[in-house]
Protein backbone atom coordinates (compact mmCIF):
# COMPACT_ATOMS: atom_id res chain seq x y z
CA UNK A 1 0.00 0.00 0.00
CA UNK A 2 0.66 3.78 -0.71
CA UNK A 3 0.20 6.05 2.06
CA UNK A 4 0.54 9.66 2.47
CA UNK A 5 0.69 11.91 5.06
CA UNK A 6 0.06 15.98 4.75
CA UNK A 7 -0.08 18.71 6.92
CA UNK A 8 1.28 22.24 8.16
CA UNK A 9 4.93 22.06 9.36
CA UNK A 10 4.53 21.34 12.97
CA UNK A 11 0.98 19.06 12.22
CA UNK A 12 3.07 16.18 13.44
CA UNK A 13 2.92 14.50 10.11
CA UNK A 14 6.50 13.34 10.26
CA UNK A 15 6.03 11.92 13.60
CA UNK A 16 3.03 9.84 12.61
CA UNK A 17 4.84 8.92 9.06
CA UNK A 18 7.64 7.10 11.57
CA UNK A 19 5.72 5.49 13.84
CA UNK A 20 3.55 3.73 10.98
CA UNK A 21 6.61 2.71 9.40
CA UNK A 22 7.45 1.51 12.82
CA UNK A 23 4.58 -0.21 13.20
CA UNK A 24 4.17 -2.00 9.86
CA UNK A 25 7.76 -3.19 10.13
CA UNK A 26 7.04 -4.83 13.96
CA UNK A 27 4.06 -6.49 11.99
CA UNK A 28 6.77 -7.89 9.54
CA UNK A 29 6.02 -5.81 6.17
CA UNK A 30 8.26 -4.29 4.42
CA UNK A 31 8.24 -0.72 4.43
CA UNK A 32 9.72 2.19 2.17
CA UNK A 33 10.48 5.74 4.01
CA UNK A 34 10.63 8.57 1.56
CA UNK A 35 9.52 12.67 2.09
CA UNK A 36 8.87 15.40 -0.02
CA UNK A 37 10.90 17.34 -1.87
CA UNK A 38 13.57 15.16 -1.79
CA UNK A 39 14.23 11.33 -1.59
CA UNK A 40 16.84 10.99 -4.27
CA UNK A 41 20.03 12.80 -5.29
CA UNK A 42 17.67 14.78 -7.88
CA UNK A 43 15.12 15.39 -5.31
CA UNK A 44 17.44 16.81 -2.79
CA UNK A 45 19.64 19.51 -4.75
CA UNK A 46 15.85 20.51 -5.58
CA UNK A 47 14.63 20.73 -1.94
CA UNK A 48 17.68 23.03 -1.57
CA UNK A 49 16.46 25.21 -3.47
CA UNK A 50 12.89 25.38 -2.77
CA UNK A 51 13.13 25.46 0.96
CA UNK A 52 16.21 27.71 1.06
CA UNK A 53 16.76 29.17 -1.87
CA UNK A 54 15.55 32.69 -3.74
CA UNK A 55 11.57 33.68 -4.44
CA UNK A 56 10.28 31.77 -7.18
CA UNK A 57 7.41 32.26 -9.45
CA UNK A 58 4.48 29.86 -8.64
CA UNK A 59 4.96 28.02 -11.96
CA UNK A 60 8.35 27.54 -11.40
CA UNK A 61 7.81 26.38 -7.27
CA UNK A 62 5.25 24.14 -8.94
CA UNK A 63 7.09 22.93 -11.74
CA UNK A 64 10.22 21.98 -9.54
CA UNK A 65 8.10 20.15 -6.77
CA UNK A 66 6.66 18.13 -9.74
CA UNK A 67 10.10 17.01 -11.24
CA UNK A 68 11.70 16.11 -7.88
CA UNK A 69 8.05 14.73 -7.58
CA UNK A 70 8.59 12.26 -10.54
CA UNK A 71 12.00 11.37 -10.12
CA UNK A 72 10.70 9.66 -6.63
CA UNK A 73 8.47 7.90 -7.99
CA UNK A 74 10.02 5.82 -10.89
CA UNK A 75 13.34 5.61 -8.55
CA UNK A 76 11.75 5.11 -5.03
CA UNK A 77 7.98 4.96 -4.96
CA UNK A 78 7.03 2.61 -7.90
CA UNK A 79 9.63 0.30 -7.57
CA UNK A 80 8.85 -0.50 -3.74
CA UNK A 81 5.23 -1.04 -4.55
CA UNK A 82 6.32 -3.25 -7.73
CA UNK A 83 8.48 -5.04 -5.38
CA UNK A 84 5.56 -5.85 -2.84
CA UNK A 85 6.73 -3.00 -0.17
CA UNK A 86 4.39 -0.78 2.05
CA UNK A 87 5.67 2.96 0.82
CA UNK A 88 4.89 5.81 3.55
CA UNK A 89 5.75 9.28 2.33
CA UNK A 90 5.91 12.69 4.14
CA UNK A 91 4.30 14.74 1.62
CA UNK A 92 3.18 13.91 -1.76
CA UNK A 93 0.87 15.30 -4.40
CA UNK A 94 -1.51 17.25 -1.95
CA UNK A 95 0.76 19.34 -0.95
CA UNK A 96 1.72 21.19 -4.10
CA UNK A 97 -2.77 21.01 -4.36
CA UNK A 98 -2.71 23.40 -1.32
CA UNK A 99 0.26 25.34 -1.48
CA UNK A 100 0.55 26.07 -5.16
CA UNK A 101 -3.40 24.99 -6.57
CA UNK A 102 -5.20 26.95 -3.88
CA UNK A 103 -2.76 28.94 -1.94
CA UNK A 104 -1.21 30.19 -4.74
CA UNK A 105 -3.97 30.52 -6.84
CA UNK A 106 -2.67 28.37 -9.95
CA UNK A 107 -6.09 25.98 -9.80
CA UNK A 108 -6.51 22.37 -8.09
CA UNK A 109 -6.96 20.98 -11.56
CA UNK A 110 -4.32 22.49 -13.35
CA UNK A 111 -1.32 21.40 -10.68
CA UNK A 112 -3.19 17.69 -10.55
CA UNK A 113 -2.62 17.50 -14.26
CA UNK A 114 0.90 18.63 -14.05
CA UNK A 115 1.10 15.93 -11.53
CA UNK A 116 -0.41 13.64 -12.44
CA UNK A 117 1.65 13.67 -15.62
CA UNK A 118 4.80 13.69 -13.98
CA UNK A 119 3.98 10.65 -11.50
CA UNK A 120 2.25 8.63 -14.47
CA UNK A 121 -0.61 8.75 -12.78
CA UNK A 122 0.43 7.10 -9.46
CA UNK A 123 -2.00 8.18 -6.59
CA UNK A 124 -1.82 7.20 -2.75
CA UNK A 125 -4.36 4.39 -1.11
CA UNK A 126 -4.95 6.76 1.74
CA UNK A 127 -3.79 10.37 2.86
CA UNK A 128 -3.90 11.31 6.00
CA UNK A 129 -4.16 15.11 6.78
CA UNK A 130 -3.32 15.91 10.41
CA UNK A 131 -5.37 19.18 10.88
CA UNK A 132 -3.73 21.56 13.72
CA UNK A 133 -4.41 25.26 14.49
CA UNK A 134 -1.66 27.39 12.30
CA UNK A 135 -0.77 29.27 15.37
CA UNK A 136 -0.12 26.12 17.22
CA UNK A 137 1.64 23.82 14.30
CA UNK A 138 3.67 27.12 14.00
CA UNK A 139 4.59 27.64 17.86
CA UNK A 140 5.44 23.58 17.76
CA UNK A 141 7.54 23.91 14.52
CA UNK A 142 10.05 25.38 16.48
CA UNK A 143 12.87 24.98 13.73
CA UNK A 144 14.41 27.79 11.62
CA UNK A 145 11.42 28.45 9.04
CA UNK A 146 12.64 27.45 6.10
CA UNK A 147 11.65 29.86 2.39
CA UNK A 148 8.05 28.91 1.95
CA UNK A 149 7.02 28.99 5.75
CA UNK A 150 9.01 32.49 6.05
CA UNK A 151 5.98 33.94 4.17
CA UNK A 152 4.09 34.30 7.55
CA UNK A 153 1.03 33.81 9.41
CA UNK A 154 -1.04 34.89 6.73
CA UNK A 155 -0.07 32.37 4.25
CA UNK A 156 0.09 29.49 6.65
CA UNK A 157 -3.81 29.96 7.60
CA UNK A 158 -4.22 30.27 3.62
CA UNK A 159 -2.48 26.99 2.96
CA UNK A 160 -4.61 25.03 6.18
CA UNK A 161 -8.31 26.56 4.72
CA UNK A 162 -6.33 24.97 1.12
CA UNK A 163 -6.01 21.58 3.12
CA UNK A 164 -9.35 21.79 4.37
CA UNK A 165 -10.79 22.15 0.92
CA UNK A 166 -8.94 19.11 -0.14
CA UNK A 167 -10.57 16.69 2.76
CA UNK A 168 -13.83 17.77 0.85
CA UNK A 169 -12.79 17.46 -2.87
CA UNK A 170 -11.20 14.00 -2.11
CA UNK A 171 -13.01 12.16 0.93
CA UNK A 172 -12.28 8.68 -0.31
CA UNK A 173 -8.69 8.96 -0.23
CA UNK A 174 -8.33 11.53 2.77
CA UNK A 175 -8.83 10.90 5.84
CA UNK A 176 -8.83 14.22 8.20
CA UNK A 177 -7.08 13.98 11.83
CA UNK A 178 -7.34 15.85 14.87
CA UNK A 179 -3.62 17.01 15.57
CA UNK A 180 -4.36 18.19 18.91
CA UNK A 181 -4.68 14.44 19.88
CA UNK A 182 -1.54 12.28 21.76
CA UNK A 183 0.67 11.01 19.10
CA UNK A 184 -0.63 7.42 19.95
CA UNK A 185 -3.94 8.04 20.20
CA UNK A 186 -3.35 9.44 16.64
CA UNK A 187 -1.11 6.52 15.62
CA UNK A 188 -4.03 4.24 16.92
CA UNK A 189 -6.59 5.80 14.94
CA UNK A 190 -4.82 5.49 11.81
CA UNK A 191 -3.99 1.57 12.29
CA UNK A 192 -7.91 1.59 12.42
CA UNK A 193 -8.10 3.38 9.03
CA UNK A 194 -5.90 0.87 7.55
CA UNK A 195 -7.26 -2.66 8.07
CA UNK A 196 -9.33 -2.09 5.04
CA UNK A 197 -6.85 -1.28 2.34
CA UNK A 198 -4.01 -3.87 3.45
Amino acid sequence: MFITFEGLDGSGKSTQADLLRSALEVDGRQVVAAREPGGTSFGEHVRELLLQGDELTPWAEAALFAAARAELVERVIRPALESGADVVCDRYIDSSLAYQGIARGLGVDRVLSLNLEATRGLLPDRTFLILLDPEESARRSGEEPDRIEREGPRFRSTVDAAYRELAVMFPKRVVVLDGSKAASELATEIRGHLRDVS
